[in-house]
């Protein structure tokens, strides 16, 4: 017998919209913003809206994980705290944590699952995770397959989170403080400035320009559509969409091009099922290059490559759609195989590699009238970052979720019975008295058709057996209360079957992977340096946040721009001709100093000289 693995696309939501949006269109988990302290401040939910998903989440056996991804002060522990209560009342599956000190309070039996923002890299500080009690690890964006694999080896009970789409951070997560050091914009504490969008000039120790005004740290979105498969043969088991950010477009489009790409896998795979129950039917076509994207990449998931980075722009480029042939008075001419719609937003980089766009007025076969005439010139490329038609798709609804039940009405001594078994096995009766009398017409098909009649509910008729020792006439009315009061009964079964998991966390003192912790530790409060303590950690440095140490390393990136150049010692083995230190220079002066790690493969960001 095949040992089965349930598998788990896990979207993200900014809002309740999203979130339903993203059950509907078929994630058997969501994660979402806590009332307060998550790693995207502008996202977060109230309790009552969180309430309202999980509701609609558990309906289908999906789960909610809310955001608490945030390192903590002291005086914010109790709140917390509370809030954590809160959240456990109103029915959450898991919180999403960073800050070790929260496992030193007192918390609702709820389970954690650990931040990417602890960098989850190693296969040492995972286990030590998983023994501290964590039921399931988000592993850094930067990690190989062989590197998923081993971690998935040492802790093969528990569930390796990945990410499979959408933005990536160029430094490793929980290990950025640029922002804080530049902005007072703590990454840590959900306030990311963004700096690794801004543009620089790359200059070198003689102060040689070796590029000028380009996104040298901005990355192109992740997207391992291509590669699910390989991921779940290393081990990963929830495959996570970036973007609690995104509008409900982006969230409905990707959630179900994933979901279409997993099932398609189960079908071949066996040992593989999903993690949640219902079936999606979609009203459109989901394409990953209608929604927000600065271009594709698989990051380091193979090797080390060219294809990580997005120097022109950190904007949405958006679909390939042909180049400029001739431009005419009020028009310009098109070569391409796709078509344009009236209002769609085109996009093109200029002759200085600048992005540029313009709206599309009207088109005439492969005539654009724009709203505007762009300055542009012909065979530049152009790209769809807004398509009208498609945007007109997602506004209005576009996808059911619908659970299957079999329907079996029979008779009794007292009337009738009608029987609803769901896709999971629960089952309800709800019965009729009434007196039966024998109808003029056959009436199995009428029947059929008055029992079938669940478009507003969460169900569909899968089989609809009627059992009847005689042709016995029900009134239409009869059967439609019948029908109303067997559905609502399963709805209640439902929800009291569902399974949710209770974790109290262990006391643990096993030692933590090195005995001595620097800013890189994020230590904010005394509850987390207790918990380090506790662990065999004898030095213990405040987090950044608290404490700015001098002459810290404000970015760890395993994207690195003497690569990018085609200067690697490593990998290129060509010399550079230009003198080391180099420096990134923003717009407002400041510099930033790049140092090599060629033994850790890792570039290093510096403020000053």
């Amino acid at each position: 017998m095949i040992k089965q693995r349930k598998i788990e696309l896990l979207a993200p939501a900014k809002n309740l919209e999203c979130g339903i949006a993203a059950i509907d269109h078929g994630a058997d988990a969501v994660y979402i913003g806590a009332p307060r302290f998550g790693a995207r401040a502008a996202a977060g939910n109230s309790l009552e809206d969180i309430a309202a998903l999980v509701q609609h989440a558990h309906l289908f056996n999906a789960r909610i994980y809310v955001t608490v991804n945030t390192i903590l002060r002291d005086e914010e522990l109790k709140d917390t705290e509370e809030m954590i209560w809160d959240l456990y009342r109103a029915g959450v599956d898991a919180l999403i944590v960073q800050d070790m000190g929260l496992l030193e309070l007192n918390l609702p039996p709820i389970p954690l699952h650990a931040s990417t923002q602890m960098d989850n890299r190693t296969p040492q500080k995972v286990k030590f995770l998983v023994d501290a009690g964590f039921r399931q690890v988000v592993l850094a964006r930067e990690l190989s397959l062989p590197e998923i694999r081993k971690i998935h080896e040492t802790v093969p009970a528990v569930p390796l989170e990945v990410f499979v789409h959408g933005a990536l951070c160029v430094s490793y997560s929980g290990q950025c403080y640029v922002s804080q050091a530049c902005f007072g914009r703590s990454a840590n504490r959900g306030e990311c400035a963004q700096f690794c969008r801004l543009a620089f000039d790359m200059v070198d120790a003689d102060g040689k320009t070796i590029e000028r005004n380009k996104h040298l740290l901005s990355l192109k979105d992740l997207n391992q559509s291509e590669e699910l498969e390989q991921l779940l043969d290393a081990g990963a088991s929830s495959l996570k969409i970036e973007g609690r950010l995104k509008d409900v477009s982006y969230v409905k489009n990707v959630t179900a091009y994933y979901r279409k790409k997993l099932d398609a896998i189960f079908k071949r795979r066996k040992e593989y099922i999903r993690a949640s129950s219902g079936t999606v039917k979609l009203d459109f076509k989901p394409q990953l290059d209608k929604s927000f994207s600065r271009g594709f990449t698989n990051y380091f998931l193979f090797e080390r490559n060219k294809e990580i980075f997005s120097f022109d722009t950190p904007k949405s480029l958006g679909e390939e759609m042909g180049t400029v042939k001739e431009l005419r008075g009020n028009y310009l001419t098109v070569a391409g195989v796709k078509s344009f719609n009236n209002g769609d937003g085109v996009c093109y980089l200029d002759e200085n590699g600048k992005l540029q766009g313009f709206r599309v007025n009207r088109v005439e076969n492969n005539k654009l009238f724009p709203q505007e005439m762009p300055r542009i010139k012909p065979r530049t490329l152009l790209y769809r970052n807004f398509d009208q038609e498609f945007d007109k798709l997602m506004q209005r609804k576009s996808a059911e979720r619908k659970l299957s039940v079999t329907m079996i009405l029979a008779e009794n001594k007292f009337g009738f019975t009608l029987t609803l078994t769901d896709e999971d096995d629960n089952s309800v009766s709800v019965t009729l008295e009434r007196d039966k009398e024998p109808a003029r017409t056959p009436q199995q098909d009428n029947l059929r058709t008055q029992l079938g009649k669940l478009g507003n509910t969460p169900f569909e008729p899968e089989n609809i057996e009627i059992v009847f020792s005689d042709n016995w006439f029900i009134p239409a009315s009869a059967i439609a209360d019948l029908r109303r009061s067997a559905v609502e009964k399963l709805l209640k079964t439902r929800r009291i079957n569902y399974h949710q998991e209770l974790c109290k966390l262990p006391e643990t003192n096993h030692p933590f992977p090195v005995t001595e912790l620097t800013y890189l530790g994020n230590v904010m409060n005394n509850k987390a340096f207790s918990f380090y303590e506790n662990h065999g950690v004898q030095r213990i440095a405040p987090a950044f946040e608290k404490e700015a140490a001098d002459h810290a390393v404000l970015m760890f990136c395993k994207h690195c721009l003497r690569y990018s150049m085609g200067w690697c010692p490593v990998h290129h083995k060509v010399r550079s001709p230009y003198k080391e230190p180099y420096y990134l220079v923003s717009s407002d002066g400041k510099r930033f100093r790049l140092e090599f790690d060629c033994k850790n493969c890792q570039m290093k960001v510096y403020a000053g000289v």
